[in-house]
């Protein structure tokens, strides 16, 4: 289902589950050292870097296992990187984080923001700021704009500059893939030179300094690697090669630095580092032996030789837990997770359930404010009206009916549209069900329940779960 342009999926802005930021206002960042200017010549804009890495961070999630941001981990990834993000010079890129299930100490990042870190970095790490030395480090690749440098002198040693010049708008990513030049999981944009890894590691210490970390946990965790890994190391120093003595090269960066006090290690990430443990991780070559068999799940929009959605183990599981929202409480299957936050719409489904920001399997929850004072029957067609004029291929199956969730009187449809999905080439028949209530004040809390109309009947009855579960506050 298109969603209507009030409602805010983390498909399309990247949003998670969202944790309190009071904790930023600390006193160690107080005191903060300016980022050096990026500089360099680059085809790409700033804002072709955060179309590229929004492009790209989709492919890396349908090829490798990434964890829910409903995850313990990934929540405190999250707050984490929020923490070192709110250090950054502004306005800055949509940094946004992510835990891969996969037993390799690696990360990676991609440009224009997102950044992907292995379960295997944080249980390796020590302490809380070797994590954060690892973030900050992946970040400033972001902001130092390494990998489109990296493309452009490659565009610069294929094409002549005549032809280059062409390629400069909205169409020069599709063109630049055209000379063999993509962002995706292994790239060779993602591999770093030694001159990179200095500027990053400079640069990252700076953010670590400036969020309250001691930079030189940074060199301790990259050394620690090295030590344990052998002449190879892990994946980490094979895509981030060493580029000197990396403790005496923080230690000589941040020398010139104002003293203060940094932070101790905290229980937050002991907790998340203990539950990281109890994740299932696999090897690169699990991940790679599932992305030859089609990858971790269906690809929403794209998903045109992936079949449907119970075809690719995208079902509830059968358990369930509790999401507490400020204006409802609703229980949903626990293999699926919450896009939005207490102030937006939300979206709980499958990670690969949702793509460029339509839904193909799971349920929207948002708001509606009908115009003037209607009844709930008004408000309700109000609502349809809007949903079809975002959606014009939905059709109403059959009336609205009366409906009472736990007291509160409401009012159902049913709808059939097109899916976002495909199969063999042809959009798949999509059902509709929606449920709105309607609040004190007159607005309505509707729910779009979402699935391919084949599986719709085997998905009913975790929806009339969910509904029977709901608590209007």
């Amino acid at each position: 289902m298109r969603l209507p342009v009030w409602v805010v999926p983390a498909a399309r802005l990247g949003i998670a589950l969202a944790l309190s930021c009071g904790a930023l206002a600390i006193d160690a960042v107080a005191q903060r050292e300016p980022l050096p200017n990026p500089g360099g010549f680059n085809m790409f804009s700033k804002q072709q870097d955060v179309q590229v890495g929004q492009q790209n961070g989709a492919q890396v999630r349908k090829q490798m296992p990434v964890l829910p941001d409903s995850s313990p981990v990934t929540q405190y990834v999250q707050q984490l990187g929020r923490k070192l993000s709110a250090t950054m010079p502004q306005p800055t890129y949509p940094y946004n984080f992510h835990v891969v299930q996969q037993k390799d100490i690696n990360a990676f990042a991609l440009p224009g923001g997102p950044i992907f870190v292995n379960l295997g970095t944080i249980t390796a790490a020590d302490n809380e700021a070797q994590l954060a030395g690892v973030m900050a480090h992946e970040m400033s690749h972001v902001y130092m704009r390494h990998s489109t440098k990296m493309a452009t002198r490659q565009a610069l040693a294929q094409a002549p500059l005549s032809l280059l010049g062409g390629m400069v708008g909205n169409g020069m990513i599709g063109q630049l893939a055209q000379l063999g030049i993509s962002f995706g999981v292994n790239s060779y944009f993602l591999k770093y030179s030694r001159g990179d890894e200095s500027q990053a590691d400079a640069t990252g210490a700076e953010i670590m300094y400036n969020a309250g970390y001691n930079p030189i946990a940074m060199a301790d965790f990259f050394r620690k690697l090295e030590q344990g890994g052998g002449a190879r190391g892990p994946q980490f120093l094979s895509d981030h090669p060493n580029p000197g003595n990396r403790v005496q090269a923080v230690s000589h960066e941040i020398a010139s630095f104002p003293q203060k006090q940094f932070q101790q290690d905290s229980a937050q990430f002991q907790r998340a580092k203990q539950e990281a443990v109890g994740v299932k991780a696999y090897t690169a070559q699990e991940i790679q032996q599932r992305a030859k068999q089609g990858g971790f799940g269906y690809s929403g929009a794209n998903a045109s030789t992936r079949g449907t959605a119970a075809e690719n183990s995208v079902l509830p599981n059968g358990n369930f837990q509790t999401f507490n929202h400020q204006e409802f409480q609703i229980r949903h299957p626990a293999n699926w997770q919450v896009f939005g936050d207490q102030s937006s719409n939300l979206t709980i489904a499958p990670r690969s359930g949702v793509s460029r920001g339509s839904v193909a399997l799971g349920v929207i929850i948002s708001g509606y404010q009908p115009e003037g004072s209607a009844s709930l029957d008004d408000a309700t067609h109000q609502l349809m009206s809007s949903l079809r004029q975002s959606n014009p291929d939905l059709r109403v199956i059959g009336h609205d009916e009366d409906i009472r969730v736990n007291g509160v009187a409401g009012k159902s449809v049913d709808f059939i549209g097109t899916s976002p999905l495909q199969q063999g080439g042809r959009g798949v028949r999509e059902r509709d069900w929606l449920v709105s209530l309607q609040r004190q004040d007159g607005s309505l809390l509707y729910l779009v329940f979402i699935s391919p109309d084949a599986e719709f009947g085997q998905l009913r009855p975790t929806f009339e779960e969910m509904l029977r579960s709901l608590q209007v506050r």
